[in-house]
């Protein structure tokens, strides 16, 4: 199974480093109509041309740019914006939603009982944003492109084939049974494209370089400068209808300091922000009646690597007292500021199939000590390299308490930042790379069984996610009869693997950091959503409350 490539790379570095994407044109206005002093009769009487309603405008702060505007190859930033011009066949709905998964492109859908078929039947009469049809067949296309040569493509590795069954009926032959509603409500990959749009990028590769879109979202974009703005006008035409009070346009201004769009909260040049504010702050405006501030699970999670083919780290009772000497809420209160909360293993808390009966470590140093101690190092006496990513600042922070613990147990640690490719690259030397590989990470899609179980502790031949090297039978046995069965059956498999891979120890678990929102009293609408990380907000359903 083909699982993180280059592209989550690149995501990784352009979400950590807020780096801005290339040139794209700025839309212009047609010029006016002139009319002539001779075409005006001299005994007419001036007119007061009528007072045209201002267009409702709602001004957000962001961090994120485009990486690219192709939306099959689309795996960074640009999600925060992507779900506003395009859509899937269906959107997964936050936890505790009455419905599990809300209709988009298509108004129903149903599986075979072996889960192997599954049939979409299309929403009729939508168009895309450049005027064609949506179809069966540029569902079956869309989905093909990005199975080929998309961002995150590997995650259609399940479906076998296509059939355009009529104009509004598309069915999935899957090779094996999986959560399909999970893959299909993807923010990456599984966006639905004008096929004319796929057509005119199949015939020129610099066609998605010209900043356009090809969707059927509630949005199409007006303009885009670098750096600086993106600009979103309504689709008149949409498919779910406009109520008074939603937006008609978006201006999004690209600022990447927190504490900058803080100050433009407050000062109303931004309606709504799209960066965790200072921590420090937040107490402010959760005090504040104008404000209200949401704290709420994530898709993140702070994990890191054991290297197991380097002794000591081979022996299972290292790797278990070690996971004693991490100050577990000591990183989450220098990281987070608090914000956070400790991991059950590498699946965030909300996300399939995170469990509660899945076991912690807690700190205790007197236990580390025992078990060094039966693994042959009394006092610890041997020497680690920690890497960790340097872009993202709260690993710098709390990499240092991991080195000062380890030193009550007589375990010496060296500290070096490297650039995720480089800190790949060396994990990736197996034996001869790094002891311990500090990382931040999350699932494609809402299924961190699938991926997070699988691309980070299973074993493979070739370089891959898993910089453990570990390689468990019994887990993987798990793993497989768990990636091929419904959740209902899968969930227990789950739990038994997760509880396997923390007593082997063969990573750390630190902490999921929380979300947090500040929503001003005058922007209504918004729901949190933990399944689309990267999207903050879905424009479309906001709306004025002034």
């Amino acid at each position: 199974m083909n699982k993180k490539s280059i592209f989550f790379t690149l995501l990784m570095v352009a979400v950590l480093s807020l780096s801005a994407c290339g040139p794209a044109p700025t839309a212009t206005q047609p010029p006016a109509t002139q009319i002539s002093a001779t075409q005006v009769p001299a005994t007419a009487a001036p007119t007061v041309p009528p007072t045209a309603t201002p267009p409702l405008v709602l001004k957000v702060a962001s961090t994120a740019s485009f990486e690219t505007f192709d939306p099959i190859a689309s795996f960074s930033v640009e999600a925060a914006y992507m779900p506003n011009l395009y859509e899937g066949l269906l959107r997964v709905n936050p936890p505790g939603s009455a419905e599990k998964y809300m209709p988009l492109l298509a108004t129903s859908w149903e599986t075979s009982t072996d889960s192997l078929t599954w049939t979409f039947h299309l929403r009729e009469g939508v168009k895309f944003h450049d005027g064609e049809p949506l179809t069966a067949a540029a569902v079956k296309q869309s989905i093909e492109a990005a199975k080929d040569h998309g961002g995150a493509g590997f995650i259609w590795a399940p479906v076998d084939s296509i059939d355009a069954v009529d104009a509004s009926t598309v069915v999935f032959h899957l090779k094996y049974a999986t959560a399909f509603e999970l893959i299909v409500g993807s923010t990456y990959a599984a966006w639905i494209v004008s096929p004319k749009a796929l057509d005119a990028f199949a015939a020129d590769a610099t066609y998605w370089e010209k900043g356009v879109e090809a969707g059927t979202g509630p949005y199409m974009l007006e303009s885009y400068t670098p750096d600086a703005e993106i600009v979103f006008t309504k689709n008149p035409d949409y498919w779910g209808g406009w109520t008074a009070g939603q937006y008609d346009k978006v201006v999004v201004s690209i600022v990447p300091e927190a504490t900058t769009q803080q100050q433009m909260l407050e000062g109303g040049q931004a309606d709504l922000v799209c960066a965790c504010l200072p921590t420090e702050s937040l107490p402010a405006f959760e005090s504040n009646s104008n404000y209200t501030v949401i704290k709420d699970k994530s898709f993140f999670n702070y994990i890191a690597w054991f290297n197991t083919l380097r002794p000591p780290l081979d022996n299972v009772k290292v790797r278990q007292a070690l996971s004693y000497a991490i100050p577990y809420q000591d990183i989450i209160t220098i990281a987070v500021g608090g914000l956070g909360t400790q991991s059950r293993g590498p699946v965030p808390t909300g996300v399939f199939p995170w469990s509660p009966d899945v076991n912690q470590y807690t700190y205790d140093l007197v236990k580390a000590k025992v078990l060094l101690k039966e693994a042959g190092h009394d006092g610890g006496g041997f020497s680690m390299k920690l890497t960790y990513t340097a872009s993202n600042p709260a690993e710098a922070l709390f990499a240092p308490l991991i080195k000062d613990s380890f030193a009550q147990v007589g375990v010496d640690v060296t500290i070096e930042p490297l650039k995720l490719a480089e800190q790949l690259a060396l994990g990736r030397r197996g034996a001869t790379g790094e002891d311990m590989s500090l990382m931040l990470y999350w699932p494609t899609y809402a299924d961190a069984g699938v991926d997070n179980l699988w691309s980070l502790f299973y074993y493979t031949a070739k370089p891959s996610w898993n910089l453990s090297y570990w390689n468990n039978p019994d887990y993987q046995s798990l793993i497989d009869k768990a990636t091929t069965s419904d959740q209902a059956t899968a969930q227990p498999l789950y739990t038994e693997a997760l509880n396997i891979l923390v007593d082997q120890a063969p990573g750390v678990f630190f902490y999921e950091p929380l979300s947090v929102f500040v929503i001003p009293n005058t922007v209504a609408g918004f729901q949190y959503n933990i399944n689309y990380p990267f999207t903050y907000y879905f424009f479309y359903n906001l709306h004025s409350a002034k």
